[in-house]
């Protein structure tokens, strides 16, 4: 289902997603009433929608479609990385944040893993929320974690890999995997998006930043 309030893009989005021979577009229209009707008769797996800075909208959809009980998932679409507004439709339940300037394979990637279970946060998203909170103010707000768990979940919120994270703590990759099956045990998931959504859903603030660059 795709909700977007321009219908040239959302007829080009469609047409495009059609080619997908496991793909069925179950609707798509602007943002409102319609939208609403249209979620209650439908079986989507994944909602498609536009979800920018300016609009309010999206979010009052996505809490409307919490409380009646909508199963399918959210896959936000954002022109902007707005750390503020991804971690908002993230807590309202999106499944993933896609940027419009990426690309169309990417797009088929993102939906395939949301309809999966999985999450979908473009690395830069991460990074600027990860970034957000200045360094006098860089806290994890969560009990139990150990000074290198911390380092190591902001590595993740960076969209770094065991590799990297391990170079920039001078640690040994295999270190790293160990601390991130603990934050798995400790956190109760079993997956890093599930891990990334977590941190996100508690408002963690990253420690200063041990961990830069960008993914290898």
């Amino acid at each position: 289902m795709l909700l977007a309030d321009q219908a040239l893009f959302r007829a080009s989005l469609g047409r495009f997603l059609a080619l997908e021979p496991d793909f069925e577009l179950a609707g798509e229209c602007a943002m409102g009433a319609e939208a609403e009707e249209m979620l209650d008769r439908s079986a989507a797996d994944v909602v498609l929608i536009e979800f920018e800075p300016e609009a309010r909208h999206a979010g009052e959809f996505m809490s409307v479609a919490a409380r009646s009980g909508f199963a399918g998932k959210f896959l936000v679409l954002t022109a902007v990385t707005n750390a503020f507004n991804s971690a908002r439709a993230l807590r309202l339940g999106a499944s993933g944040v896609f940027l419009k300037s990426d690309s169309a394979d990417r797009l088929i990637k993102a939906i395939r893993t949301v309809a999966e279970g999985e999450m979908w946060i473009d690395s830069r998203v991460v990074r600027q929320m990860a970034e957000r909170y200045p360094p006098e103010e860089q806290r994890f707000d969560t009990d139990g974690l150990t000074e290198r768990e911390q380092r190591v979940l902001l590595g993740i919120l960076g969209g770094l890999s065991n590799r990297k994270i391990g170079e920039d703590l001078k640690i040994s990759e295999s270190s790293v995997k160990a601390v991130v099956q603990q934050l798995f045990d400790k956190t109760g998931v079993r997956t890093r998006s599930q891990l990334v959504r977590i941190a996100i859903s508690r408002s963690l603030q990253a420690v200063t930043p041990a961990v830069n660059g960008t993914d290898s």
